[in-house]
């Protein structure tokens, strides 16, 4: 990955928006803040290169709490700094970095934003938890199940991995570990 990418402002909010950190801080006043199942581990995105743009790639570490309607997701440095901070509820989603603050209207703008591609974000909690999201169609298979485009690969959901890959040009693939429940 060039030098030129990681200083992108889109960069870090890619994986802000992927990852989160382990210190929870309140809500800001307008938004409600994330209750329900929490997950941390680490998640790595990849995008392939198209004819528009190149590769790119982004990992860190990640806190994720609460659901598709109202959630809050924190991406850590390798150092555990906190990069960034995404918070949503229904029609809104706000991204807070080192460099201030940005509203979008969905958790698909905000990952078309970071890296030109709407990645599965809504879906995410439901992922971790092993199961499709309820909101959109699935089909189940051998692996696991296809869902938006997108195979999710549980086969090794025991010891804690989840792959999930989109074949539609930009192939996009997504893998996660996720921590030992505490």
């Amino acid at each position: 990955m060039s030098l030129g990418a990681i200083r992108r402002p889109g960069f870090w909010a890619a994986a802000a928006l992927l990852l989160s950190a382990c210190a929870s801080t309140p809500p800001p006043p307008d938004m409600p803040e994330a209750t329900g199942p929490y997950t941390t581990g680490r998640l790595a995105v990849r995008v392939d290169a198209s004819l528009q743009r190149v590769a790119q790639s982004v990992s860190a570490g990640f806190e994720l709490r609460g659901s598709d309607q109202i959630g809050e997701l924190r991406l850590l440095s390798p150092l555990g700094t906190s990069v960034a901070q995404a918070r949503w509820a229904p029609g809104r989603v706000r991204l807070e970095t080192g460099e201030g603050q940005r509203e979008f209207g969905s958790l698909d703008e905000l990952s078309m934003a970071a890296l030109g591609e709407a990645l599965p974000l809504a879906a995410l909690p439901d992922w971790l938890a092993g199961r499709p999201w309820p909101a959109a169609p699935h089909t189940p298979n051998a692996e696991g199940f296809e869902q938006q485009g997108w195979l999710v690969q549980l086969t090794r959901l025991h010891e804690g991995f989840i792959e999930a890959r989109r074949a539609a040009p930009p192939a996009v693939q997504l893998r996660i570990k996720l921590d030992a429940p505490a």
